[in-house]
């Protein structure tokens, strides 16, 4: 809103110094200080709303026992993060751009569908809240949109259904026909690691803000012609306007830790975790770098790929010897980590050092070819 008010004052009247907010970088700048401010102002009001409310967590009974003072602790607070992140997008983004409309709209019905499983978990006192398959059915759909919107829109039709292979210079890999359901498990597998990683105060939203910086490099230079020719990576024209989506998220996501970080005063819930774990996977589809996922994102898929193995090895060791064993403590992995003795805060802040290596590693890439 406010980048068209001022786009038209500036082509109307050219005042000194109006000229500023056209500039991508000066613009995402904003947006995170307005998420950040946004996120101190709205917080303790949903807060103090929830905890009214008596809007809290239950803590799951197989769970660590350490967990169990955190019952009652307001839960919901994805909703925080939506609304801070929405706002100044629609202020100071290009809302007509394709990429903004995909992200944003993604985002918000991933949000739509952790709202539902927080809404019958909390308020509805449904044990399992929204049932799995409705759950996948709404990733489902989430991927099958994106996925159609980027292999039909002639904004995309140059390299529709290809992405860069990472440590590759020029080559790229198409997925063909293949493309429409590689989205569509892109977003589930995201959106579903992330909201496994949500187990401990701070760490889900912690590594979401190093992923997204990561993320917004990436973005900004996938959208410079100059950039992108340098790096040997896919043109993709207004990609860049991504940055403006992404440092939102930032803003938010540093504003929300303030109140996240142990001991965590509000939980994002499925309402938050979905909604960023999607918005992970749509903005790496957006701007090819699918395959960077599990590098960037290594940290979700430590804990998705634990939570597998568990469950696999525990299978097939109850088939073979009647009693199912286990590799792990406790899946995901950050419970077995607390179960060997370690604090809460030392996982979260390791988890962040590696997150910080991983998102390293993936920028490396570009030059590293």
């Amino acid at each position: 809103m406010f980048y068209y008010l001022f786009d038209y004052i500036n082509q109307k009247f050219a005042p000194p110094g109006f000229d500023v907010f056209r500039f991508l970088t000066f613009r995402s700048m904003i947006s995170a200080i307005t998420a950040l401010f946004l996120t101190y102002y709205i917080g303790p009001k949903l807060i103090a709303y929830l905890k009214k409310k008596q809007i809290g967590e239950e803590i799951r009974e197989d769970g660590p026992k350490s967990h169990f003072s955190k019952k009652g602790t307001p839960t919901m607070g994805g909703l925080i993060i939506l609304a801070c992140v929405f706002i100044p997008v629609i202020l100071w983004s290009d809302i007509k751009s394709v990429y903004i409309l995909i992200v944003l709209v993604g985002t918000l019905l991933l949000g739509l569908v952790g709202f539902l499983d927080d809404y019958l978990k909390v308020i509805k006192k449904y044990s399992q809240g929204l049932i799995a398959n409705y759950k996948l059915l709404g990733q489902v759909i989430v991927g099958l949109g994106v996925g159609s919107a980027i292999y039909f829109l002639p904004e995309f039709q140059n390299y529709n259904t290809e992405t860069t292979l990472p440590f590759f210079k020029n080559l790229n890999f198409d997925f063909s026909f293949f493309y429409v359901p590689a989205v569509i498990f892109i977003i589930t597998a995201t959106s579903n690691a992330v909201n496994l990683t949500d187990g401990l105060d701070g760490l889900a939203i912690g590594t979401m803000i190093i992923v997204m910086l990561a993320l917004a490099i990436m973005s900004y230079v996938s959208g410079n012609v100059i950039y992108s020719d340098y790096l040997n990576i896919i043109y993709l024209d207004g990609s860049g306007e991504l940055t403006v989506f992404i440092a939102a998220l930032i803003g938010a996501g540093l504003g929300f830790l303030w109140f996240n970080f142990y001991p965590a005063q509000i939980f994002m819930g499925d309402t938050g975790s979905l909604a960023l774990g999607g918005a992970f996977g749509i903005i790496a589809i957006l701007i090819k770098k699918e395959l960077l996922i599990p590098i960037v994102g290594g940290i979700y898929f430590l804990e998705t790929v634990s939570v597998i193995i568990q469950r696999l090895y525990f299978k097939y060791t109850k088939r073979k010897y009647g009693e199912g064993k286990r590799v792990f403590k406790m899946a995901p992995i950050h419970h077995h980590f607390e179960l060997l003795g370690w604090t809460e805060p030392k996982i979260v802040m390791r988890f962040y050092i590696i997150t910080i290596i991983l998102a390293i590693i993936s920028l490396a890439s570009f030059k590293i070819r």
